[in-house]
């Protein structure tokens, strides 16, 4: 296996990232509404977790859910957005722009990537959505996209492992490969070796309870999918299970 292998978590709070650093997390994502694939977090999250969490973290600029098709007053925001995370501190933006039929947005992309000013720019896994994967990949290499994040465009990165081994090859250094898909401490190592990826992303979450509306039942303040009273959060334990499991044959 490539070592060291660098491992990033998303995250949803505060709590999450201090959660992943104590794992041993090298790179965290922070996000907000884990539940709908992660939208942008507010300006005091970012500025509590540069404040108080050691290693770099990478903001997500997505303004809502369902898709990746913005419409210009949404890229205006997310151009804002993108700044503001920079001037807080984040060490880059991930985000994903595309056009109606899923291929790259280029024009969008790139009013991100220049609003990133040369710091670090991240797609993330709308890329998993387009037609033609090498000719995304191309694009955005072209655009100076940092790196991509994407399972290869399966269900899970292992799933996807051929594809990402051919997109690490394609790469070949001009963009960097982050898989990320269903990783978990039983399987990352086999994902490693098939595809010979050196960084790896990942959920690492356990659950959490909040009982202060359990008194009133007939009250739900979610979507009907939702529990009511649980909530995701980062488990350093997981993290270190999967940051072992690197270790092993490292």
């Amino acid at each position: 296996m490539p070592d060291p292998v660098l491992v990033e978590i998303c995250c949803g709070s505060l709590e999450d990232a201090l959660h992943a650093q104590e794992g041993g997390a090298d790179r965290v994502e922070l996000c907000s509404a884990l539940c709908v694939g992660g939208l942008t977090p507010s300006l005091g999250a970012i500025l509590e977790v540069e404040a108080q969490v050691g290693v770099p973290v990478m903001v997500m600029i997505r303004p809502r859910a369902a898709g990746f098709h913005y419409r210009d007053s949404e890229i205006a925001v997310m151009e804002r957005d993108t700044r503001a995370a920079l001037e807080a501190g984040a060490e880059g933006v991930v985000f994903g722009t595309l056009r109606a039929d899923g291929s790259v947005d280029e024009a969008a992309c790139g009013r991100l990537r220049r609003a990133a000013d040369g710091r670090e720019a991240v797609f993330h896994r709308a890329f998993d959505a387009t037609p033609d994967p090498f000719r995304a990949l191309e694009q955005l290499i072209g655009l100076g996209i940092t790196r991509v994040l994407t399972s290869g465009q399966r269900a899970s990165a292992l799933e996807g492992s051929a594809t990402l081994g051919r997109l690490i090859e394609r790469a070949r250094g001009r963009i960097e490969i982050l898989p990320g898909g269903g990783i978990r401490a039983h399987n990352v190592q086999e994902l490693v070796r098939t595809t010979g990826c050196s960084q790896v992303h990942l959920t690492a979450f356990g659950t959490n309870s909040d009982p202060s509306t359990a008194a009133r039942p007939e009250i739900n303040f979610l979507s009907d999918h939702l529990a009511r009273d649980l909530y995701p959060q980062a488990d350093p334990a997981r993290v270190r299970a999967v940051v072992r499991a690197l270790g092993a044959d490292g």
